[in-house]
């Protein structure tokens, strides 16, 4: 493992460099990866690790059209490499959950019928195991239990992949059964193309998960994004310049420049009128949404969260329930001039300059 210093606490991280493709390719080399679930996650992990040599199979339900025949579109093969859960449950031998967690618990009993002695039992996020009392996903004694998270959506997974840059994750030994349950899971970890992987227990990284979903990484960012903006709407500005100003310049510039050097670099790269209100307003954010954070993260551990997914996400109607909800957002003012915003972007405008600029230099030269 690498020590790396985080802020002045040390901490031990596997890169490519400790555990590289090569070894784990040679740790897989007997192993059969089922990837259960072909929907958010699973198409990205199955795919990579497909590209990167190691056996992978598909444990699909049929009963998801949409899902069953992305796999068959993406080169998975009904009868070879893609079948219906339990078979593939039974071929493999590490057995990767990447169903949804409410799906989790509906198809524990099929999983758990066909697991065999020396299996690991693979997770991408530590709800079903760390709630076990709500999921009833409680793994038999003789199998691993491993997890790696990678910090990102599917799609980014696969996007970093292609790119060849990788996305971080975390990965956690729940079980240890076989001895080798460390090594699957780097194998794994580095397969699927994590950059690099640190350590965490599946308590950590359900509890940092849920919160960071629920709170800056998606819910809080939408929720601050929708506030500044209602207020500038409400004080006369055009939907233009007040998604310009909320979502635009973020995700487009400022973002991009905390992502090369961090909040300071960022700051230090702005206007001295920007900077000095930044500083200023900060600990009147941190002040006023601290409470909801210790709130949420209470929430979170006490488990109320994952009652409330169990509950919400496996109710009869949720699906069109859900997509009445983002449609709600899609729909609203602010995001449809983003769509606008979005058509008008320079890097689309540069492309076709490019190749007209193109044009306009083959002429002069001939």
């Amino acid at each position: 493992m690498a020590v790396i210093d985080f802020g002045g606490v040390k901490e031990d991280v596997v890169t490519r460099k400790e555990f590289s493709l090569a070894k784990a390719r040679k740790a897989l080399k007997k192993e059969v990866v089922a990837v259960i679930g072909y929907g958010v996650q699973g198409p990205a992990q199955a795919l990579n690790m497909r590209e990167n040599g190691v056996n992978v199979i598909i444990g699909q339900s049929k009963q998801f059209k949409k899902d069953w025949n992305r796999a068959r579109k993406d080169g998975w093969v009904p009868g070879e490499t893609l079948f219906d859960i339990d078979e593939a449950v039974e071929q493999g031998t590490i057995i990767q959950m990447l169903v949804s967690d409410a799906a989790q618990r509906s198809i524990w009993p099929t999983v758990k019928k066909h697991l065999n002695p020396g299996d690991a039992l693979y997770f991408s996020h530590g709800f079903s195991i760390v709630y076990k009392d709500q999921t009833k996903v409680i793994p038999p004694e003789d199998v691993d239990v491993i997890l790696v998270a990678p910090k990102g959506s599917g799609t980014s997974v696969r996007r970093n992949f292609l790119s060849g840059a990788g996305i971080n994750s975390s990965y956690a030994v729940e079980q240890d059964a076989t001895g080798r349950a460390e090594e699957r899971c780097l194998a794994i970890g580095i397969a699927i193309g994590s950059g690099y992987l640190f350590p965490t227990t599946f308590e950590k990284e359900v509890c940092s998960d849920l919160t960071g979903e629920r709170g800056i990484l998606m819910g809080a960012l939408a929720g601050v994004m929708e506030a500044q903006y209602d207020v500038l709407r409400a004080n006369g500005h055009s939907p233009s310049e007040a998604f310009n100003e909320t979502v635009e310049e973020l995700t487009q510039s400022l973002i991009r420049l905390v992502d090369e050097n961090g909040m300071d670099w960022m700051y230090a790269n702005c206007s001295a009128t920007a900077q000095r209100g930044a500083l200023d307003w900060r600990p009147k954010f941190k002040k006023a949404t601290l409470p909801v954070f210790r709130d949420l993260y209470k929430r979170v551990k006490t488990g109320a969260e994952t009652r409330r997914v169990l509950s919400m996400c496996g109710r009869k109607g949720y699906q069109e329930r859900l997509n009445k909800e983002l449609a709600a957002i899609g729909g609203s003012e602010m995001w449809e001039a983003g769509k606008a915003a979005r058509s008008l972007r320079p890097k689309t405008k540069a492309k076709e300059i490019t190749k007209a600029t193109k044009g306009v230099a083959g002429r002069k030269g001939s």
